[in-house]
């Protein structure tokens, strides 16, 4: 399995080291963590399109469960993280509310899988992305992020049944600030993809 370089890229460059370039989407609903998961592994200073929330959008944008957030991604947010191997993760976060779906096909162009964060305080704001990610054929892996007051009395199997995940889709926990821990979710999606594509069959 693919791992973290023992320290980051200095500067923007690549190092000389890459063969496999990997876009990456790290998806969710509004308010899961995505940019500050990015945030955390990123080996370059992390591209972002957040503005803040204004009255205006309360009327579309359900801020159940998030009603500390005051600025919200309307675009993308970007960023790099280099693993041993040659292997090179181009990160795109991707808007998590309704009205920015029509970006999703252009997001999701040549993406070659996805990480999906979900909020066990609120899984049921992840269907849409979920329905989002399958429908676009994308293998995907998924991370409930640890917020400090999510529960913890949910065995594997109910989440993997309120999510109805095939039995051979990745699931993790982690703490999108943690860059350790979001390196390892982002690990078990890579190993997904490796699994589904061997060297030896591309």
């Amino acid at each position: 399995m693919a791992s973290a370089t023992s320290s980051t890229t200095s500067g923007i460059h690549l190092p000389d080291s890459a063969r496999e370039l990997v876009k990456i989407l790290v998806a969710g609903p509004f308010g899961v963590g995505k940019t500050t998961l990015i945030d955390s592994v990123s080996e370059i200073r992390p591209l972002h399109t957040e503005e803040h929330l204004t009255e205006a959008s309360t009327t579309v944008d359900d801020l159940a469960g998030v009603r500390d957030k005051s600025t919200t991604t309307v675009a993308i947010d970007f960023g790099r993280i280099s693993l041993t191997g040659g292997i090179v993760l181009y990160l795109f976060g991707t808007p998590g509310q309704e009205r920015f779906r029509s970006l999703w096909d252009d997001i999701a162009y040549g993406a070659l899988g996805a990480l999906v964060l979900v909020d066990s305080r609120r899984i049921e704001a992840s269907f849409d992305v979920l329905g989002l990610v399958e429908e676009s054929g994308l293998p995907y892996a998924v991370a409930f992020n640890a917020f400090p007051d999510a529960p913890r009395h949910y065995s594997e199997e109910q989440l993997r049944a309120a999510l109805d995940l095939d039995p051979g889709t990745p699931m993790v926990t982690c703490d999108a600030r943690e860059r350790d821990s979001s390196l390892d979710a982002l690990l078990a999606l890579v190993q997904h993809l490796i699994d589904r594509h061997p060297p030896e069959s591309r």
